[in-house]
């Protein structure tokens, strides 16, 4: 199979979607890969750790969106990137469709077959290709809201874990899932208050034997959110409804009496934002502040740390990404119910139940279009 690697164009996207190692395991099994020039750069992987891996370096995206069959990216495409896909192309990245009507509808458009990362779902019924990404914006959601605490970012002025005699920051962590768990631990490690809320009681219990008495665990309702969410210096927005659009749990109404200088940080903002006043930001311009609470909600969290992020998000990718060059993504997609559950749009059909309900569009389960 032709396989392709775009430079991401994304503001400060950084992250590639394939490294050298995972490209030499493509080659070594008979396929070709094409990289654009300097995709690499931003994880310190230059052109000519691609040629060594067997790559074959293209000057322009366009030679890849002509030349391959199998596109293999991080983030979502952009405009330009979308009018290049082609009928039967094979796209491979995270989508994030639910929240983006616009690119819905150029996909759709575009007769490709666009498989979303974070759908595809495990035996076990969770998310392993969100899971690595999940793992790093939960810590740089308590790293990045601890620097937008300091006084000269807009926060509060307060020291996250305090010092003795100075109580810490109050933590709230709003979701149990991956990315909370792992704001849970950074924030903790830090010495905060730190309080998670959750649904499940199950989930609850897991974090509660994980970490001990020094983790409040609370179930969510709305009158929780909002008692914590009103004493909180900081509040981490960790929920997922796979494919959806996030709820909004945090309304305007509770971010207009939380303290001023406060801060929220929207993990959920690729999904539409778990927090009423959240819109999408960039790594240029991170924050913006309603009712004096500074909001963090950058859509590509990981792209700050693009080397750690590329690795771990190829560990997980690659068992998937050769599956799809060795048997084709019909055989693939029909072979595994869990890779096939990361089948967003197939020919111009809406394959995600999820994604075709909150965009109004008519849903075709994905064994169908597959076999049509």
């Amino acid at each position: 199979m032709r396989i392709g690697v775009t430079k991401e164009i994304k503001v400060h996207e950084y992250r590639v979607g394939l490294t050298p190692d995972s490209v030499r395991e493509l080659v070594d099994r008979g396929h070709q890969v094409m990289v654009e020039t300097e995709a690499g750069a931003g994880i310190d992987c230059a052109d000519a750790d691609y040629l060594a891996a067997g790559a074959e370096i293209a000057d322009t995206a366009r030679r890849i969106f002509d030349g391959a069959e199998l596109i293999v990216k991080v983030k979502e495409p952009q405009l330009e990137e979308r009018r290049q896909l082609k009928p039967g192309q094979v796209l491979f990245t995270y989508l994030h469709l639910a929240p983006d009507p616009e690119q819905a509808r150029d996909l759709v458009a575009s007769g490709a077959v666009c498989i979303a990362y974070e759908t595809v779902s495990g035996a076990d019924g969770r998310l392993p290709l969100l899971a690595p990404m999940s793992q790093v914006a939960g810590r740089l959601a308590i790293q990045a809201g601890a620097s937008v605490l300091e006084k000269a970012h807009g926060g509060r002025g307060i020291l996250l874990g305090g010092v003795p005699g100075v109580a810490p920051a109050k933590v709230v962590v709003i979701g149990g899932g991956v990315v909370g768990e792992n704001a849970v631990m950074m924030a903790l490690g830090m010495g905060a208050d730190v309080t998670v809320l959750d649904r499940d009681i199950d989930v609850l219990d897991r974090l509660s034997r994980q970490f001990g008495v020094s983790l409040k665990s609370i179930y969510s309702t709305r009158q929780s959110i909002e008692e914590h969410v009103l004493k909180a210096d900081l509040v981490v927005g960790g929920v997922l409804v796979v494919g959806a659009e996030a709820p909004k749990l945090v309304t305007a109404d509770m971010v207009r009496r939380m303290k001023r200088g406060a801060v929220l940080v929207d993990v959920a903002i690729d999904q539409g934002g778990c927090f009423e006043t959240s819109r999408p930001t960039t790594h240029a311009e991170p924050t913006f502040i309603i009712d004096g609470v500074v909001h963090y909600c950058v859509a590509n969290m990981p792209g700050a740390v693009p080397r750690t992020s590329t690795y771990a998000l190829n560990n997980a990718t690659l068992p998937y990404v050769l599956a799809l060059a060795d048997r084709g993504y019909r055989a693939a997609l029909l072979a595994d119910p869990g890779f096939r559950a990361g089948l967003n749009i197939c020919a111009g059909k809406v394959t995600h139940k999820a994604v075709a309900e909150d965009l109004g569009y008519e849903y075709m389960p994905p064994e169908t279009a597959l076999t049509a």
